[in-house]
Protein backbone atom coordinates (compact mmCIF):
# COMPACT_ATOMS: atom_id res chain seq x y z
CA UNK A 1 0.00 0.00 0.00
CA UNK A 2 1.43 3.21 -0.93
CA UNK A 3 1.86 6.59 0.75
CA UNK A 4 0.42 9.79 0.49
CA UNK A 5 2.91 12.97 0.44
CA UNK A 6 1.42 16.24 0.62
CA UNK A 7 3.28 19.08 -0.20
CA UNK A 8 2.66 22.37 0.47
CA UNK A 9 4.31 24.97 -2.49
CA UNK A 10 6.46 27.35 -1.50
CA UNK A 11 6.61 30.40 0.16
CA UNK A 12 4.41 33.48 -2.03
CA UNK A 13 4.49 37.85 -1.12
CA UNK A 14 0.80 36.67 0.27
CA UNK A 15 1.59 33.91 2.31
CA UNK A 16 4.33 35.62 4.55
CA UNK A 17 2.12 38.82 4.60
CA UNK A 18 -0.83 36.36 5.77
CA UNK A 19 -3.46 37.63 3.12
CA UNK A 20 -5.59 34.70 2.19
CA UNK A 21 -4.41 33.67 -1.39
CA UNK A 22 -7.02 31.65 -3.08
CA UNK A 23 -6.75 31.79 -7.19
CA UNK A 24 -4.87 34.81 -7.04
CA UNK A 25 -1.92 33.60 -8.71
CA UNK A 26 1.31 34.67 -7.08
CA UNK A 27 4.80 33.77 -7.75
CA UNK A 28 6.86 31.98 -4.96
CA UNK A 29 9.58 34.36 -3.46
CA UNK A 30 13.27 33.94 -4.05
CA UNK A 31 12.95 32.23 -0.42
CA UNK A 32 10.33 30.50 -1.53
CA UNK A 33 11.78 28.75 -4.67
CA UNK A 34 14.60 27.88 -1.99
CA UNK A 35 12.28 26.45 0.24
CA UNK A 36 10.90 23.88 -2.93
CA UNK A 37 14.71 23.31 -3.66
CA UNK A 38 15.36 22.01 -0.63
CA UNK A 39 12.31 19.37 -0.90
CA UNK A 40 14.43 17.82 -3.28
CA UNK A 41 16.21 15.51 -1.43
CA UNK A 42 13.48 14.14 1.03
CA UNK A 43 11.28 12.94 -2.09
CA UNK A 44 13.93 11.27 -4.15
CA UNK A 45 14.42 7.86 -3.45
CA UNK A 46 10.78 6.76 -4.16
CA UNK A 47 8.76 5.88 -6.82
CA UNK A 48 5.48 7.34 -7.73
CA UNK A 49 2.63 5.89 -9.18
CA UNK A 50 1.04 9.60 -9.70
CA UNK A 51 1.93 12.89 -9.11
CA UNK A 52 -0.62 15.65 -8.90
CA UNK A 53 -0.23 19.26 -8.41
CA UNK A 54 -3.08 22.25 -8.26
CA UNK A 55 -3.14 24.25 -11.50
CA UNK A 56 -1.71 27.45 -9.81
CA UNK A 57 1.34 28.73 -10.67
CA UNK A 58 2.77 28.55 -6.96
CA UNK A 59 2.34 24.72 -6.92
CA UNK A 60 3.40 23.98 -10.60
CA UNK A 61 6.71 25.99 -10.14
CA UNK A 62 7.27 24.13 -6.35
CA UNK A 63 6.80 20.92 -8.36
CA UNK A 64 9.15 21.06 -10.38
CA UNK A 65 11.76 23.01 -8.30
CA UNK A 66 11.58 19.86 -5.61
CA UNK A 67 12.36 17.59 -8.87
CA UNK A 68 8.40 15.80 -9.44
CA UNK A 69 8.36 15.75 -13.23
CA UNK A 70 5.05 14.52 -15.06
CA UNK A 71 2.96 15.96 -12.89
CA UNK A 72 -0.35 15.95 -13.90
CA UNK A 73 -2.74 19.45 -12.98
CA UNK A 74 -5.81 18.37 -11.30
CA UNK A 75 -8.44 21.41 -10.72
CA UNK A 76 -9.67 20.07 -7.61
CA UNK A 77 -6.06 20.55 -6.12
CA UNK A 78 -6.86 24.26 -5.53
CA UNK A 79 -6.74 26.56 -2.46
CA UNK A 80 -10.11 27.55 -0.70
CA UNK A 81 -11.84 29.75 -2.80
CA UNK A 82 -11.78 32.89 -0.38
CA UNK A 83 -14.22 34.88 -2.46
CA UNK A 84 -14.72 38.35 -0.92
CA UNK A 85 -12.03 37.66 1.77
CA UNK A 86 -9.42 36.86 -1.39
CA UNK A 87 -6.22 39.22 -0.47
CA UNK A 88 -7.04 40.14 3.13
CA UNK A 89 -5.87 38.73 6.18
CA UNK A 90 -7.52 37.10 9.11
CA UNK A 91 -7.23 40.36 11.52
CA UNK A 92 -8.52 42.61 8.55
CA UNK A 93 -11.46 40.04 8.74
CA UNK A 94 -12.12 40.50 12.34
CA UNK A 95 -12.24 44.26 12.44
CA UNK A 96 -15.95 44.36 11.00
CA UNK A 97 -16.71 40.31 11.93
CA UNK A 98 -14.80 39.92 15.39
CA UNK A 99 -16.16 36.19 15.37
CA UNK A 100 -14.96 35.01 12.36
CA UNK A 101 -13.45 31.81 11.53
CA UNK A 102 -12.74 30.00 8.28
CA UNK A 103 -13.41 26.90 9.56
CA UNK A 104 -16.97 27.33 10.78
CA UNK A 105 -17.82 30.20 8.48
CA UNK A 106 -16.14 29.71 5.12
CA UNK A 107 -15.65 32.92 2.87
CA UNK A 108 -18.44 35.05 1.47
CA UNK A 109 -18.84 36.06 -2.45
CA UNK A 110 -16.47 38.42 -3.79
CA UNK A 111 -16.07 40.39 -6.39
CA UNK A 112 -14.69 38.91 -10.04
CA UNK A 113 -17.19 35.65 -9.70
CA UNK A 114 -15.53 34.39 -6.95
CA UNK A 115 -18.20 33.22 -5.27
CA UNK A 116 -16.32 31.58 -1.78
CA UNK A 117 -16.21 28.33 0.18
CA UNK A 118 -17.69 26.67 3.31
CA UNK A 119 -15.49 24.21 4.71
CA UNK A 120 -17.95 21.27 3.14
CA UNK A 121 -17.92 22.41 -0.34
CA UNK A 122 -13.59 22.32 0.15
CA UNK A 123 -14.23 18.86 1.68
CA UNK A 124 -16.29 17.55 -1.56
CA UNK A 125 -13.05 18.61 -3.22
CA UNK A 126 -10.67 17.05 -1.14
CA UNK A 127 -12.74 13.73 -1.49
CA UNK A 128 -13.18 13.38 -5.06
CA UNK A 129 -9.56 13.77 -4.87
CA UNK A 130 -9.13 10.78 -2.60
CA UNK A 131 -11.93 8.96 -4.43
CA UNK A 132 -9.80 9.45 -7.45
CA UNK A 133 -6.71 8.07 -5.94
CA UNK A 134 -8.13 5.58 -3.50
CA UNK A 135 -7.40 2.22 -6.25
CA UNK A 136 -3.93 3.32 -6.56
CA UNK A 137 -3.13 3.92 -2.97
CA UNK A 138 -4.87 0.62 -1.72
CA UNK A 139 -3.55 -1.73 -4.66
CA UNK A 140 -0.19 -0.12 -5.70
CA UNK A 141 3.04 -0.28 -3.27
CA UNK A 142 4.40 3.09 -5.24
CA UNK A 143 3.35 6.37 -3.29
CA UNK A 144 1.18 9.45 -4.98
CA UNK A 145 2.27 13.25 -4.32
CA UNK A 146 0.24 16.02 -4.21
CA UNK A 147 1.57 19.81 -4.47
CA UNK A 148 -1.27 22.10 -3.73
CA UNK A 149 -1.68 24.68 -0.87
CA UNK A 150 -2.36 25.31 2.87
CA UNK A 151 -5.84 24.95 3.69
CA UNK A 152 -6.66 22.87 1.45
CA UNK A 153 -4.09 20.28 2.16
CA UNK A 154 -4.77 20.60 5.70
CA UNK A 155 -8.70 20.00 4.41
CA UNK A 156 -7.70 16.54 2.61
CA UNK A 157 -5.84 15.63 5.85
CA UNK A 158 -8.88 15.57 7.86
CA UNK A 159 -10.79 13.90 5.23
CA UNK A 160 -8.50 11.12 4.89
CA UNK A 161 -8.48 10.15 8.80
CA UNK A 162 -12.15 10.25 8.74
CA UNK A 163 -12.39 13.56 9.98
CA UNK A 164 -15.02 16.43 8.85
CA UNK A 165 -13.16 19.09 6.92
CA UNK A 166 -13.41 21.59 9.87
CA UNK A 167 -10.50 19.71 11.36
CA UNK A 168 -8.56 20.99 9.29
CA UNK A 169 -7.83 23.23 11.67
CA UNK A 170 -5.91 20.89 13.58
CA UNK A 171 -3.29 20.33 11.26
CA UNK A 172 -0.85 23.72 10.92
CA UNK A 173 1.18 22.99 7.51
CA UNK A 174 3.86 25.46 6.62
CA UNK A 175 4.87 26.56 3.21
CA UNK A 176 7.86 24.57 1.68
CA UNK A 177 7.07 21.04 3.44
CA UNK A 178 6.42 17.34 3.03
CA UNK A 179 3.77 15.70 4.69
CA UNK A 180 3.04 12.03 4.64
CA UNK A 181 -0.29 10.00 5.18
CA UNK A 182 0.14 6.28 5.44
CA UNK A 183 -1.65 3.58 6.92
CA UNK A 184 -1.30 1.75 9.97
CA UNK A 185 -3.46 -1.66 10.85
CA UNK A 186 -5.22 -0.71 7.74
CA UNK A 187 -5.96 2.90 9.12
CA UNK A 188 -4.79 6.10 7.57
CA UNK A 189 -2.38 7.73 10.04
CA UNK A 190 -0.12 10.99 10.15
CA UNK A 191 3.18 9.20 9.70
CA UNK A 192 5.56 12.80 9.03
CA UNK A 193 4.19 16.39 9.56
CA UNK A 194 5.52 19.57 8.50
CA UNK A 195 8.90 18.07 7.32
CA UNK A 196 11.89 20.13 5.68
CA UNK A 197 15.51 18.91 4.67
Amino acid sequence: MGDLLLVRHGETEWSLSGQHTGFTDLPLTRHGEEQAKALAPLLSGRTYARVLTSPLGRAVRTAELAGLHGAEQDPDLHEWDYGGYEGVTTDEIHRSRPDWDLWTDGTPPGRDGLPGESPEQVGRRADRVLDRLGATLAHDEDDVVLVAHGHFLRVLTARRLGLPPAHGRLFQLATGTVSRLSTEHGSPVIAQWNARS
